[in-house]
């Protein structure tokens, strides 16, 4: 009995330092700036409110997006989400509000069918060809960045870096959590 309740302790405690020491490495690369430039950035989407404005959160990413461009550091933007449940497709609205910021229509792609984040990356790598990309900055939350440059070099896309808001909201502790699982699961 006490060789069986140690091994369950034992089991806990790698359990407990693999979860934290992923969480930690997620954070940290996430909100990892290495200033690169790319030909193209890939902002991730979220919810449109009822409205048809775009949330907080979504709103942060387009900033950030908008600051890689404006600094030149990306050429052309691919804006990447579904159907909302608020009836809107999120690229529409991630569009407009990139031309609302002088960003000309010519450089945005828009992507309505990225409804997660594995469409986004298979949806980006599909027009590879005729973009004629070699590099990517993808936009999102910092702890959603490390699955999605994971997800690309899973398809043979390596030159891939990302940057994110400095945004956070209580939410995060759960996002972190779910990435852990869907970092292992994809």
């Amino acid at each position: 009995m006490k060789n069986r309740t140690r091994t369950i302790k034992i089991f806990i405690s790698i359990l407990f330092l693999w979860v934290c020491g992923h969480l930690i490495y997620i954070t940290i690369d996430g909100l990892t700036d290495k200033n690169t430039q790319a030909d193209i950035a890939v902002i991730l989407g979220n919810k449109v409110n009822e409205d048809g404005t775009l949330s907080e959160r979504l709103e942060k990413r387009m900033e950030c997006g908008l600051a890689l461009y404006h600094s030149g550091r990306v050429k052309k933007i691919i804006v990447s989400g579904g159907l909302g449940k608020e009836g809107f497709y999120e690229g529409d609205k991630m569009k407009e509000y990139l031309i609302k910021h002088n960003v000309p229509d010519s450089i945005i792609i828009v992507d309505n069918l990225g409804s997660n984040t594995l469409a986004t990356v298979n949806n980006t790598l599909k027009l590879k060809d005729s973009l004629n990309f070699q590099s990517i900055i993808v936009v999102s939350q910092y702890f959603h960045l490390t699955r999605t440059k994971m997800l690309f070099r899973k398809h043979h896309f390596e030159n891939v870096s990302g940057v994110s808001p400095k945004y956070f909201e209580l939410r995060d502790i759960y996002s972190l959590l779910r990435e852990f699982v869907a970092y292992y699961v994809e």
